[in-house]
């Protein structure tokens, strides 16, 4: 399917604010924020200020009625200045208000869309598991229904925004006639019986503070089903794969950072009185860099697009997703070396992006699970 790369003017004015909202109001704490470990709660308060944590949800429901293009847009624009603040907007954007539209009932949309939307409340997905990662096959936390509702009880990990939002996604096992299924479930996380371990100490993205959370015996009244009982695989598979190309663009964002800071810097830096990017082994690094980004803007923009025009995306997800973290390790890495000794030190941005770079070929799926979604595609085609 030919697919319309062009940004319209409604997707260019979303880019527009949120790159002047990421320049003004979140680019001059992003440092703090990583330093800290701390939830970057002003800079998400500035983004609900302009809509911008209901980029989907419909005008009708609080939000500004836009597409996947439009949240990928912004994700690459919040990234560049911020990963941490631009992981906590592609989570309440794709992964939990766009699943709770596309499959809660009205009563659930109601419910939850405009204060999400509002940023009155924040959402977070619980699905990955000490024990089986994000396998939904494996899952270990399970729900049963009994005469007052579902008892749910297990334990997840790695839960970005946990301990910091009001309503979690989660997804659990649940029997289905004679036959294991997994359901998804819209849970308000003060609910009786939840509780989340201490925030992890991460690598990168570390204002996108993340936790353990646990389920004891936590009572949830029928209408908290997301969808219907069994079908929580289509959420899961619907779900990801917004999340990955919102992965894909923060990966671009935290790229397209490090490349800035390393063309400034070669052009700054001298060495027997002329700039080192005059040399060529700097040429070289500085155009592969550029290169390598564009194509991956061009995969994450056709994944995006393709979703947004209901065709089915086979691989493109999983290919978007691969390259734009690749990319960002890559581009990094080669604005480290740019930087020298430099390159290694807190004061200089570069190293900031180089972890959190690498955190981007784990995060929504790691390279490798990339790569067997790609294999299993093509090999059927």
């Amino acid at each position: 399917m030919a697919v319309d790369l062009d940004l319209t003017d409604a997707h260019k004015a979303l880019r527009d604010q949120a790159r002047d909202i990421a320049s003004r109001d979140i680019a001059p704490k992003a440092a703090e924020i990583d330093r800290q470990q701390r939830f970057p709660r002003q800079a998400i308060a500035s983004l609900a200020k302009f809509g911008m944590l209901g980029i989907t949800v419909p005008v009708a429901q609080g939000g500004r009625g836009l597409d996947t293009m439009a949240c990928a847009l912004m994700i690459e624009e919040l990234a560049s200045a911020c990963a941490s603040t631009a992981a906590i907007a592609g989570l309440q954007n794709l992964l939990v208000c766009q699943p709770i539209h596309r499959y809660g009932t009205e009563a659930q949309q109601r419910a939850w869309l405009p204060g999400l939307a509002s940023g009155d409340k924040l959402g977070c997905f619980a699905l990955t598991e000490p024990d089986g990662g994000s396998d939904p096959s494996s899952l270990a936390t399970a729900a049963r229904l009994d005469d007052n509702g579902w008892v749910l009880h297990g334990t997840k990990s790695f839960v970005t925004a946990g301990p910091d939002a009001q309503v979690a996604l989660v997804f659990a096992s649940t029997q289905k006639g004679e036959t294991a299924a997994v359901s998804a479930f819209v849970v308000p996380t003060d609910t009786a019986g939840i509780s989340f371990g201490p925030v992890y100490d991460k690598l990168g993205l570390r204002g996108a503070t993340a936790a353990t959370m646990t389920f004891k015996e936590v009572r949830l009244p029928a209408g908290a089903l997301l969808g219907s009982e069994g079908a929580g695989l289509d959420v899961i598979r619907f779900a990801l794969e917004g999340g990955r190309i919102g992965a894909a663009a923060m990966a671009l964002g935290i790229a397209r950072a490090a490349f800035t800071v390393a063309t400034r810097y070669a052009l700054d830096r001298t060495n027997k009185g002329a700039p080192i990017a005059e040399h060529q082994a700097i040429q070289f690094k500085i155009a592969d860099m550029s290169t390598h980004i564009d194509a991956a803007r061009m995969l994450t923009w056709r994944a995006a697009t393709t979703r947004d025009a209901g065709a089915p995306l086979g691989a493109q997800v999983s290919m978007a997703k691969l390259v734009a973290s690749e990319v960002a390790s890559r581009v990094a890495s080669d604005a480290v070396q740019i930087l020298g000794g430099n390159g290694c030190l807190a004061d200089y941005p570069v190293e900031r992006h180089f972890r959190d770079a690498k955190v981007m070929e784990i995060y929504e799926g790691t390279s490798e699970i990339q790569r067997l979604g790609i294999a299993s595609v093509l090999l059927k085609e």
